[in-house]
């Protein structure tokens, strides 16, 4: 992973922008969009956007304002970028970001209007539903790894909740409904290396699985679609029962 995807929250914080034409301008947009307080170079600031057109003051640029300990987007020069701006989908407050590292702006753009396609307008809705009944859903689920398998199976592709064909969002009918889920184990013996050769539903169950057993060497290609706070032990399982979803992980030796 080249770099680690985050999302800042700019409303009122000052963001330095240099340059003229038609890329400042789109820069300039972006940042008033999230709120940022546009500034110029000598004002005091975290993070700068260069886009300038000639390499040479736009690198001296770059030099000027990393001297003083500020990150730094030079448009279009990816070895001079401390960050890069993702292609973005906006679902308020769901927003999805897609990246290359600044190897492809155009691969970007293509992925994002394909994304556009797929989620519904009411995306944000749901997402404000699910905040608003923290509480309540607290309430029925005091555990909180069943809360989580109970949430995870509400917007699983055909659940009440499901956020790209279920638009109505209703808590309400899914809270009465729902019920508490039987210990289950899921056994994946991978046919390759490449992430690629898994399922979707295998894909989905290393998304959402409390506890992984890695039987031999499994690559970290595979390791890396586990969901990051599962348990992972080398080994088998216990002849008991585990809580909540157990995927056995069966390396291709």
């Amino acid at each position: 992973m080249h770099s680690l995807p985050v999302f800042l929250r700019l409303e009122g914080r000052p963001v330095i922008l240099l340059g003229e034409g038609d890329a400042a301008e789109a820069k300039r947009r972006l940042l008033e969009r999230a709120g940022a307080v546009i500034v110029g170079e000598t004002e005091a600031a975290h993070l700068a956007i260069i886009a300038i057109e000639e390499d040479g003051e736009a690198e001296a640029a770059v030099a000027r304002l990393r001297a003083r300990g500020i990150l730094v987007n030079a448009v279009d020069r990816p070895a001079l970028c401390d960050f890069t701006l993702p292609a973005i989908v906006d679902r308020d407050p769901v927003l999805v970001a897609i990246g290359t590292g600044g190897a492809s702006a155009g691969l970007a753009k293509a992925l994002r209007q394909r994304i556009e396609a797929l989620l519904p307008a009411s995306l944000g809705t749901l997402a404000e539903r699910l905040h608003a009944a923290r509480d309540r859903i607290k309430a029925r689920f005091p555990d909180a790894a069943a809360r989580r398998r109970a949430i995870d199976a509400a917007l699983d592709p055909g659940g009440l909740l499901d956020p790209l064909t279920h638009h109505s969002a209703d808590i309400d009918r899914w809270l009465a409904s729902a019920g508490g889920h039987a210990p289950q184990t899921i056994h994946i013996r991978l046919r390759s290396t490449d992430p690629d050769d898994l399922t979707i539903r295998e894909a989905r169950a290393l998304a959402q699985t409390d506890t992984v057993h890695l039987l031999g060497a499994v690559p970290a290609s595979i390791r890396h679609r586990i969901r990051a706070d599962a348990r992972q032990v080398q080994g088998p399982p216990p002849p008991e029962p585990i809580p909540g979803l157990t995927v056995i992980l069966d390396a291709a030796d």
